[in-house]
């Protein structure tokens, strides 16, 4: 695989494998870092319920930023990912970071049956308002966004390397960066440094040593982005 190397300036073209992995991941890069411009995305439905969700939502996400004044209830969407696990992952993280909009994240029935609550514990201890519509600890999920100043949260270390990966996604985009205290003994630590690699190709910087992840905010050291 090769990604070339990017500081989410110059509106870098970058070429992947293909990979399923690594291009959700990429998608809600390309979707936070607007001008990151990806090809050769997998075909895979996953990946492409995730593109799909971003598409319809990413031009009124920004328009959200300019317009604050509006209700949430003026300024509310649903987004069915139907059986996507992988979306309803990153989407739960990517929409806590949407300052002023509420989301409605929800799934198949299957999805319904799908555990959430270790990411959605990590996101609520770190600021966000994010409820449980049906079962506790399962979607649908509603989404308050907000601009989260915290930047120190403790997760299970055994838990899906996706919740880890979701939340470190967004962490370029914290206005203080993100530490991630892993409790325990790691079970998926080559998923998590795939992420922590692709951050790093698009010059975000980061490191994980022993049981701590820590990712520098992206945004203050580049007034570009």
């Amino acid at each position: 695989m090769k990604l070339e190397k990017s500081k989410l300036i110059g509106n870098k073209i970058i070429q992947i494998s293909g990979s399923k992995s690594i291009s959700n991941r990429l998608l809600i890069l390309e979707s936070l870092f607007s001008n990151i411009k990806i090809g050769n995305l997998s075909n895979s439905q996953d990946t492409q319920l995730l593109k799909k969700a971003l598409s319809e939502t990413s031009s009124e996400v920004r328009e959200d930023f300019e317009k604050k004044k509006k209700s949430s209830e003026q300024n509310s969407e649903t987004v069915d990912i139907h059986h996507a696990g992988t979306a309803m992952r990153f989407l739960t993280s990517y929409y806590s970071i949407q300052e002023g909009k509420t989301t409605i994240l929800t799934g198949s029935g299957r999805m319904k049956e799908r555990p959430i609550k270790n990411l959605v514990t990590a996101l609520q201890n770190l600021g966000v308002k994010i409820e449980y519509l049906e079962n506790e600890g399962f979607p649908p999920l509603k989404i308050t966004g907000k601009k989260i100043t915290q930047s120190k949260v403790d997760v299970p270390a055994n838990i899906s390397s996706q919740f880890i990966t979701s939340l470190l996604l967004i962490a370029g985009k914290l206005e203080n960066g993100l530490e991630i205290n892993l409790v325990g003994e790691i079970t998926s630590r080559s998923y998590i440094e795939m992420t922590l690699d692709i951050l790093t190709q698009f010059g975000i910087k980061n490191s994980f040593t022993e049981n701590t992840i820590k990712v520098e905010s992206f945004i203050n050291n580049h007034s570009s982005t």
